[in-house]
């Protein structure tokens, strides 16, 4: 028997983290930070677990994905899932011959009024209906043949923009709402960028992207991937006394039962309507945040639509009215490369001209080595070239029936460019990684910007007032070339930047100044080493004590530091061993930047040596870095979670489930009063009127 108050409490968190749902995936106005939606759904999974009675349709808990499916149940359609024509004359003469066709169809002469239409977007990605009963998400099925879909319901709950209930005090006895599962563009590119640097496969585009993760038979695979909703119409319906009569009307009650919907749509009068849509949309849609193919005319008021009927199996009453392509063939005449902001080399295929998505397209991003063998793409190719919006143009794949005789060469990357082109630095692939990165990360003119930044970030060298637009002027005027230059700046040069008054050049000229004294540990840190964390600069200043000894070290004493690894190890070799980066090195050192400096450590011989500590809550006294500090100092290793290779547990007020973990495995809780008792400390460190600090 579930207790009345926990079944309350469970009722108010899906409520509650179901807004904060639709406030962050439908309206993009999150209204709590990450860690506090955390913690609900935490605690709901935690009642949940608890007592499994609370199991609910409703749960948002279900979004995360459940046990995989041996295959998808077919689902037999209430009411089809047709398609609409398509208007293929993308000119203004395909919405007024659709016009027209209403017209006579409809019996109307020129005398009579203008026939009201909705005009909406037609979305690329997958057809979906959510079947609603009682105002819960029972079911969701793909389009299929129109008489017949499959069941999918466990991957579209983990698409956070469908509701899993309706915002409605009386829900109809049966709802059905269609519309389009789809991927934004920026989701696509960062989910594709996650998948490269992994050495995994990237998606081809947003489409496929859609499709694939609904029909993907592990859900948790589809919970992976960022997908969005749009509602367009309904299916079948059963027991909505008060259903509006039009289309458009209905869609603003779908919207205010919390179905996403979108608000590129107008409800306008005649083809001049039509026409004004879908030229406005046109010039707008690379802005748009989604893909399209085109827009979609439908007679707004349903008692006409009843009148139009079908024309064999597509409604009369609606058209889709594509625009151009935005996929085309040309052909590969080279490959490139082009170095970012982060060291990595990006091959692109140099191409001749074609015209798609609306631009002339003469370069497409290849990605890596991995795609490029993926795709199989060589000089001489004809390829198709995808362009949909801001987003860059790549080579979607290669039509290799046309692949010309013999056989061009494959592409290499490290023999095409076995040095930096924008620094002559070498470069590098290190094991597990699909980018090939050049390792002159302090010289390189290509990451000059990121690693000035970096370098002057409140955990490296601290320095305050030294931010984006800063960083960009000094490095567009050419003022600054790497992180030694900033300690050449005057009052004078800093003044006569844009939007920078005397008084803020003169501070940061203090904070230059005051950062030259600084540790090894945050030096090393700031050097901007790959795969060199915060954690681990702290436990290489600590092991070689001196900046020359960890430059001269050999891979067998940077493995023996702890929590260094092969690749990590590498990338420390392989950033001392570049000239350039030894260069700047030497001009900070020259410039007066140092450091206290130790004969290191084989073995930390602290209170807490070779100890693992996790810290959780609000502690009275000590602020998170206060704590790392002293931990560290004792020769403690802070960690981000809760495992079996955990010695403590330091647990403040408002503990999360890092304490529960804690208590089953079994590792020791301490609070403030016995962390400081450990180390022998009597008083922290908090100022006075500093707050407290959630970690």
């Amino acid at each position: 028997m579930v207790p009345a108050a926990v079944l309350a409490r469970a009722r108010s968190l899906r409520q509650e983290i179901e807004r904060h749902n639709h406030a962050y995936y439908v309206l993009d106005t999150p209204t709590i930070p990450d860690a506090e939606y955390d913690r609900l759904f935490r605690e709901l999974q935690a009642l949940e677990a608890e007592y499994p009675e609370l199991a609910a349709r409703d749960s948002p808990t279900l979004r995360v994905g459940g046990q995989p499916l041996d295959g998808f149940a077919p689902v037999r359609h209430a009411v089809p899932m047709l398609s609409i024509r398509t208007e293929t004359d993308t000119t203004a003469a395909g919405a007024r011959a659709f016009d027209a066709r209403v017209r006579k169809e409809l019996g109307l002469t020129e005398t009579d009024p203008p026939v009201e239409y909705a005009a909406e977007l037609k979305f690329d990605g997958l057809a979906i209906n959510l079947r609603y009963q009682q105002g819960v998400l029972v079911q969701a099925a793909t389009r299929g043949d129109g008489e017949t879909g499959e069941d999918v319901t466990q991957n579209v709950r983990t698409v956070h923009s469908v509701p899993l209930r309706l915002a409605l005090d009386a829900p109809p006895a049966v709802l059905e709402v269609r519309g389009e599962i789809y991927m934004r563009r920026d989701d696509f590119e960062r989910y594709n960028a996650k998948q490269r640097d992994a050495g995994k496969p990237a998606l081809v585009n947003p489409r496929n992207g859609a499709a694939g993760s609904i029909r993907q038979l592990d859900p948790r695979l589809a919970a992976q991937r960022p997908l969005s909703f749009y509602a367009y119409g309904l299916g079948e319906v059963q027991g909505w006394h008060d259903a509006p009569a039009t289309h458009s009307a209905t869609l603003d009650v779908l919207a205010a039962m919390g179905v996403p919907v979108c608000g590129e749509r107008v409800v306008g009068a005649g083809a001049d309507a039509l026409v004004a849509f879908h030229d406005d949309v046109e010039a707008r849609r690379d802005q748009l945040p989604f893909d399209i193919d085109g827009v979609v005319y439908k007679v707004n008021r349903f008692d006409l639509q009843r009148t139009l009927g079908f024309l064999t199996r597509e409604p009369r009453w609606a058209v889709a009215h594509k625009y151009p392509a935005q996929e085309e063939m040309t052909v590969v005449e080279a490959i490139g490369v082009q170095v970012g902001r982060t060291g990595a080399l990006t091959p692109v295929a140099r191409l001749a001209p074609v015209f798609v998505g609306g631009v002339t397209v003469t370069n497409a991003t290849l990605h890596n080595q991995d795609e490029i063998d993926r795709k199989d793409v060589r000089v001489g190719d004809t390829v198709i070239v995808r362009r949909a919006g801001d987003v860059i143009p790549e080579v979607v794949s290669v039509i290799r029936e046309r692949r010309p005789q013999p056989e061009p060469p494959r592409f290499d990357i490290m023999q095409s460019s076995p040095v930096c082109p924008e620094c002559g630095s070498h470069v590098v692939r290190l094991q597990g990684e699909a980018a090939v990165r050049c390792t002159g990360g302090l010289y390189c003119p290509a990451q000059r910007k990121q690693a000035l930044l970096h370098f002057a970030s409140r955990r490296a060298m601290d320095i305050e007032g030294l931010g984006d637009k800063l960083v960009d002027q000094l490095v567009d005027r050419g003022l600054v070339h790497s992180p030694a230059d900033v300690y050449g700046l005057d009052l004078a040069t800093l003044a006569g930047l844009d939007r920078m008054a005397e008084k803020s050049a003169a501070n940061l000229v203090a904070a230059i100044e005051a950062s030259k004294t600084t540790t090894l540990a945050r030096f090393i840190f700031a050097l901007g080493i790959r795969n060199v964390g915060e954690t681990t600069a702290k436990d290489l200043a600590r092991q070689f004590g001196t900046l020359d000894a960890l430059i001269a070290a050999k891979e067998d004493e940077l493995l023996a530091v702890r929590d260094v690894g092969p690749i990590v190890a590498a990338s420390i070799l392989q950033f001392f061993a570049e000239p350039h980066n030894l260069d700047v090195v030497r001009r900070l050192r020259e410039a007066g930047v140092n450091w206290p400096e130790s004969s290191g450590l084989q073995q930390s011989t602290g209170r807490l040596a070779g100890k693992t500590l996790v810290l959780t809550g609000t502690l009275p006294g000590l602020t998170r870095d206060a704590a790392r500090d002293r931990i560290e100092a004792a020769g403690g290793k802070v960690a981000g979670s809760v495992s079996k290779k955990t010695d403590f547990l330091v647990a403040g007020e408002d503990a999360g489930s890092k304490l529960a973990k804690a208590h089953a495995l079994g590792v020791m809780i301490l609070d403030e009063a016995g962390l400081l008792a450990m180390l022998d400390v009597d008083k922290p460190d908090r100022q006075p009127g500093q707050p407290d600090c959630e970690f």
